[in-house]
């Protein structure tokens, strides 16, 4: 093909001595030299030739760098005699050949004309405006650049990389280069190579050309208005649109980096440090993009800041959306939809500050608080309306309210830990309370109210049941008693229970414990319900009152000690000295003196 090429171009040179190559209009000249008898293959020359009337329509009709003017209404003819030589193919060879060779002088009548239409400055005769509009020049451009992959490994560079692109710096002139479209197609095409390939050394390189590409000020005067006057007519969701040549390359980037970082959690589970070069990536095309728009930077709405927090948000989002359905999918036995919620959510918590927050935060100094705001935001919507119906100290409050209280805790803790000496209340006061201790608080008194109004009724009857018989020569009290411990123990069981109160419990394990009450307590005091003192000092004085009604029965109806004494005997010179004396030895006396004993 290269020789076929070189013989074409050399003919269609012969007898124009003086007549730059520039100035030849090269499809064209290489369709009227090169005939179907130098391809052995038909269906090889048919694509040969389609190549050629593609490049020849490009460069001359579909992307002008010169307005046609009046010569505008051949272009309509340019395109149908473009037709004519590709259905010459499908006739007899014969026939195929007189039509080909008809269309293509056609062709050439109107296609020099077109082509060495001047511009200003332009002297005529001189110009060749058939591959100056710098869709084709570009294109063209992007295929040399592609050299610089190596051909065993698509996802590295060619050792010679460096005298490539040197080398590449010749056809600057030639294909209207400038640096900044360099450095912009070279970006373009690496990033495309690795999103191919996703190999991370193939990113940091795009990083590097990105940060090469001068800015508005770095420019020239002629560069400035040479990218000025190069626009392009992109189609999108939103119709079809005229952009500038830098953003019709950067603008993909954009696009491709901002649906990454928009599912971070998904799309860069792996691994950070991709993560990493994606937001360097997004950040420095979004500063290019912004000084290209016609909006001056000062007045865009959306910051580096704010557009760190669009990700998060996003991401967020979906994550949350993803965890929510798992846990609608999963068979949780035993466990409620929202504990387990709660457990997951803190899970993404943990993983978020570790892995993606220490990147985003070097551009977002509030990106833990972000995240950690909104996911207690998402997770506070779900279980709301399960906090507003709970009215009764069930198995599923007892599961959801400490899971729920354990997450907004650690929630919390973050977002003092993220505030780094700053006033965490001005954060706190963003947030909507989950207000588990107060609800908790509320369906326990009520428990409790319950209980100790059913425990002081059976004490009563345990009391008008009792016989007051030993239970046994070795267990001398009345069976009353045990059961009254009995009705305590039963109903402690499945108690809620707050932390810091081993010191208040202590004289009530004491006192349980040779009953057997002892166990009872640990267990009461196992279960993580979330409550206040006050809850935990009305279960005290409701036990305590429980004793109390026992022991104030008993003793109003124990008898006086004068009861158990027997009566007097009536007896006149009877003393209450007397009952002392008969225990004491009585001294006889003697009346004699002693001189006379």
């Amino acid at each position: 093909m290269d020789i076929r090429t070189r013989q074409g171009l050399l003919n269609a040179l012969s007898g124009k001595v003086g007549k730059r190559m520039d100035t030849l209009l090269i499809p064209l000249e290489l369709l009227c030299c090169i005939s179907r008898t130098e391809f052995s293959d038909k269906k090889a020359y048919i694509r040969w030739q389609k190549r050629q009337l593609n490049m020849l329509a490009e460069g001359l009709v579909n992307h002008p760098a010169v307005g046609f003017g009046e010569s505008g209404r051949k272009t309509s003819e340019f395109r149908i005699l473009l037709a004519k030589i590709e259905e010459s193919e499908a006739f007899p060879p014969s026939t195929g050949e007189v039509q080909r060779t008809e269309s293509l002088k056609s062709l050439r009548d109107i296609a020099i004309p077109l082509a060495e239409r001047p511009a200003r400055g332009d002297l005529t005769g001189e110009v060749c405006h058939w591959a100056d509009g710098y869709h084709l020049n570009v294109r063209l451009y992007e295929k040399l650049l592609v050299s610089v992959f190596d051909v065993l490994d698509e996802g590295k560079l060619t050792e010679e990389v460096e005298e490539i692109l040197e080398l590449l710096k010749s056809t600057w002139r030639v294909l209207g280069i400038t640096e900044t479209i360099h450095y912009t197609c070279y970006a373009w095409i690496l990033f495309r190579q690795y999103v191919i390939t996703s190999e991370q050394g193939i990113l940091r390189h795009v990083i590097d050309q990105l940060k090469k590409i001068p800015l508005k000020e770095q420019r020239g005067p002629q560069e400035r208005l040479h990218l000025k006057s190069l626009h392009v007519r992109v189609d999108g969701e939103e119709g079809s649109r005229d952009v500038s040549f830098l953003q019709s390359f950067l603008s993909p980037i954009q696009k491709w980096a901002d649906k990454q970082l928009g599912d971070y959690h998904l799309n860069f589970a792996e691994g950070s440090m991709v993560m990493e070069d994606i937001v360097t990536v997004a950040m420095i095309v979004r500063r290019l993009l912004l000084e290209e728009s016609d909006i001056p930077v000062q007045s865009s709405t959306v910051s580096d800041r704010d557009q760190i927090e669009l990700y998060i948000s996003s991401s967020v989002k979906n994550s949350f959306a993803r965890i929510l359905q798992a846990v609608d999918k999963s068979d949780t036995m035993g466990e409620h939809p929202l504990a387990l919620l709660a457990e997951e959510v803190k899970k993404l918590l943990k993983k978020d500050s570790t892995m993606f927050m220490p990147i985003l935060c070097r551009r977002h100094p509030h990106a833990t608080i972000v995240s950690a705001s909104l996911l207690h935001k998402f997770y506070g919507n779900k279980l709301k309306p399960f906090v507003d119906s709970a009215e009764h100290l069930t198995e599923d409050v007892v599961s959801v309210f400490p899971a729920a209280d354990n997450l907004e805790q650690y929630i919390l803790d973050l977002i003092k830990s993220a505030c780094e000496g700053e006033n965490v209340e001005i954060h706190f006061r963003k947030l909507n309370p989950y207000q588990i201790e107060s609800v908790s608080g509320t369906v326990v008194m009520r428990w409790i109210n319950s209980q100790l109004g059913r425990i002081v009724g059976w004490v009563e009857r345990t009391l008008q049941q009792e016989r007051w018989d030993p239970i046994s020569p070795q267990q001398r009290h009345g069976s009353s008693i045990v059961e009254v411990y009995r009705i305590v123990e039963e109903s402690l069981y499945h108690s809620p229970r707050t932390t810091g109160v081993a010191v208040m419990i202590l004289p009530y394990k004491m006192a349980f414990n040779p009953l057997g009450i002892y166990k009872t307590v640990d267990q009461f005091f196992g279960i993580k319900v979330p409550m206040r003192l006050t809850e935990l000092n009305a279960l005290f004085r409701g036990i305590d009152n429980a004793f109390q009604v026992y022991a104030n029965h008993i003793v109003d109806n124990l008898a006086s000690k004068d009861d158990l004494i027997p009566p007097l005997p009536v007896l006149t010179r009877y003393r209450r000295e007397a009952g002392i004396k008969a225990f004491v030895k009585k001294e006889l006396f003697d009346s004699r003196l002693p001189d006379q004993r």
